[in-house]
């Protein structure tokens, strides 16, 4: 095969997003005739520190806000940027293993911080629930590898028989990044500029509270009133990284998750304070619940009783994607299993570089042997009974393959993977099989999280995967490089998450409210009276499954939805601002290539005050970790701190929109 490191790849080919005419083929940038530089120590040790840096900055936000952010983009961007710094020549290559290797980052954080931190959570109620740095760590692990081992044999399908069919947002990015060569250079300045603005400016708020970081309806006498009487109560989040978020997320989806937010706390806790203001409604769980709904805060109905809502209509939402992901599954498999008995395509073709995966013998292997440490981990630091090892084991298997295939089509065609969805169903179920089976109490807890752990993440990890997979095959990468390495990044990024969820619990817990947790505490929520014997609010579950499948018959994203029904509307507001930017400045032009233009300016300046953001977050969080709090609380609780926030957002908010506006034409 022949060394090629002089040629310099061009743009796409015309064909590289439509689908194919019979008999034609699509021929990626890097020949599949010739070799070029990939996996590298300056491949391997940038995207090792991209890992590490974007790992601890999502699990941060992911924390705060309950969104994780996508870290390809970013780190494409700073791929590119640092190749064209230190002049290395026809480094595309390089720059596809730094994406892949870094984007473990945002897979395995999403996988670990909406379920592991449920385990502190509840050991804050139930101090005999230990959770130490392996747990954590470990069920990241395993999860990935195995999301990684069950995404493979999919691979041919989704990125190649599936060519054209399906849009690929967040790859479809990604790749024009990576393809943009020498501009790359100069985007990164407007990223690393926002990303400074953002970065002082959040660490401002979280470090000395000079400004308030949360604008309420409560900061006049009349909105104060209409909490207490009405139970009427809006809010909005002043921070960088959550404007940015939502103009990643865009107009569209950021109206359909804040419709969710609105519809709990504009119409149904305002109604419950209405019509049940002198009921206690306990819902089976009397224990828990002793006060009337008047009694209550909008903020308590929202915890107690509404969220549970949104909570069913997530889980249901990943049923609604299995059935629709069926045909998939068994199309997949019937590819997979044919190369298992060596009956796979043998042609020519198939032996292309950019065709080879890791041998699916390999693969097989890989999955008993990763099964074999998950049982023993189960066995002896989780469950101490083989046979609830055993029956978690199963569990984990059998819904992290049928899910696999609805986490990598949903990320094809939407770029959001529904994984918390369909982690709630997992834990729900995990509960009531290992109830019956004789667990419960704490025992149970701990065990049904570190199973909805793993399986999170082997789902995250899936979705995150397939983006991957199809930039290399965009681009011309071997996909049998991108898989091997791929661990290496998984265990970085496992150790990474697992040491910053055990720092920011110690710096500020996930029940005080300065890291609302949402997915976690929606999980612990769901999870501790299945196990502890007390009932479960089923007829809140019950409507919003029903809503759920009301919005899918009206072709609304049900998950979106429900998403926005147990995140805390103070989150959910700036992704609507956010979004709103994002549109203004992709259609103040009659050019569509300006509006283009404008829109991928504002898109590297969002992931600037993302990045940003959610490091200087992590920083202020270390800083309180060793001791150093400089907040004045007093100052930062004041009404005072919230006028002054106004002006400072808007501010910041006119940042992002006329910067954007800035981009022009280059001839």
């Amino acid at each position: 095969m022949e060394e090629n490191n002089e040629e310099k790849p061009s743009g796409l080919p015309e064909n590289a997003f439509r689908e194919l005419k019979e008999g034609e083929t699509y021929k990626p940038l890097m020949s599949p005739d010739k070799k070029y530089r990939e996996v590298t120590p300056w491949s391997v040790l940038w995207g090792l520190l991209m890992a590490v840096i974007f790992s601890a900055a999502a699990a941060y936000l992911g924390l705060k806000v309950g969104q994780v952010f996508e870290a390809a983009i970013p780190i494409a961007i700073i791929a590119v940027g640092v190749s064209s710094a230190f002049k290395r020549k026809n480094a595309l290559g390089e720059n596809v293993i730094i994406q892949s290797i870094g984007a473990n980052s945002g897979v395995i954080v999403a996988g670990a911080i909406f379920t592991l931190p449920a385990l502190y959570i509840l050991q804050a109620k139930y101090p005999e629930i230990s959770v130490n740095f392996f747990d954590v760590f470990m069920s990241s692990l395993l999860g990935g590898v195995i999301g990684i081992l069950m995404l493979i044999p999919f691979r041919h399908y989704f990125v190649s028989e599936m060519h054209g069919k399906y849009p690929f947002p967040e790859a479809t990015a990604t790749t024009q990044v990576l393809v943009s060569g020498e501009k790359g250079g100069e985007q990164v300045k407007p990223l690393l500029f926002a990303g400074i603005i953002g970065g002082l400016y959040d660490f401002i708020v979280a470090t000395f509270g000079w400004w308030s970081e949360t604008l309420t309806t409560r900061i006049v006498g009349i909105g104060t009133m209409l909490a207490d009487k009405a139970k009427l109560v809006f809010k909005i989040n002043t921070g960088a990284a959550v404007v940015g978020l939502g103009y990643i997320i865009g107009l569209r989806y950021s109206l359909i998750i804040c419709a969710g937010s609105f519809l709990v706390w504009l119409i149904i806790i305002p109604g419950m304070g209405y019509f049940f203001g002198n009921d206690i409604l306990t819902f089976g769980n009397s224990a828990a619940i002793t006060t009337t709904v008047g009694s209550m805060t909008p903020e308590q109905i929202f915890t107690t009783y509404a969220r549970h809502i949104g909570i069913g209509g997530i889980a249901t939402a990943g049923i609604i994607g299995i059935i629709k992901s069926w045909g998939i599954i068994r199309s997949a498999v019937g590819l997979a299993a044919k190369e298992l008995k060596g009956k796979g395509d043998k042609t020519t073709e198939s032996q292309l570089r950019t065709r080879k995966d890791i041998p699916m013998k390999v693969i097989f292997f890989g999955l008993v042997a990763a099964f074999i440490v998950m049982f023993l981990f189960f066995m002896f630091d989780v469950v101490d009974k083989w046979m609830f090892a055993v029956i978690g084991l199963l569990i984990v298997g059998i819904i992290a393959f049928l899910f696999t295939t609805v986490a990598a089509n949903a990320i094809a065609i939407v770029g959001s993977n529904p994984v918390s969805g369909m982690t709630l169903m997992t834990l729900i179920l995990a509960s009531i099989i290992l109830v019956a089976c004789g667990l419960s109490g704490t025992a149970g807890m701990v065990s049904a999280l570190i199973i909805g752990g793993v399986v999170c993440t082997a789902l995250s990890m899936a979705g995150g995967f397939v983006t991957d997979l199809k930039i290399g095959y965009w681009l011309g990468s071997t996909p049998a490089k991108q898989e091997s390495w791929k661990f290496l990044g998984t265990l970085v990024a496992a150790a990474t998450v697992g040491v910053v969820i055990m720092i920011l619990n110690k710096t500020y817990g996930f029940t005080s409210g300065a890291l609302a947790a949402p997915q976690a505490n929606a999980m612990a929520a769901v999870i501790e009276p299945l196990m502890s014997g007390s009932g479960a609010p089923w007829l809140l579950y019950g409507i919003g499954a029903v809503l759920a499948i009301v919005l899918n018959f009206c072709k609304v994203p049900a998950l979106a939805f429900a998403l926005g029904m147990f995140i805390p509307i103070n989150l959910n507001t700036p992704l609507l601002i956010g979004g709103a930017i994002s549109w203004f400045v992709s259609t103040r032009s009659k050019d569509a290539e300006i509006n283009r233009l404008r829109q991928e300016r504002g898109t590297l300046i969002a992931s600037g005050f993302i990045a940003g953001g959610a490091l200087m977050g992590v920083v202020s969080a270390a800083l309180r970790f060793g001791g150093i709090n400089l907040m004045n609380e007093a100052w930062a609780d004041s009404n005072a701190a919230q006028w002054l926030s106004i002006p400072l957002y808007i501010a910041l908010i006119a940042y992002l929109g006329m910067s954007a506006l800035k981009a022009k034409k280059t001839e």
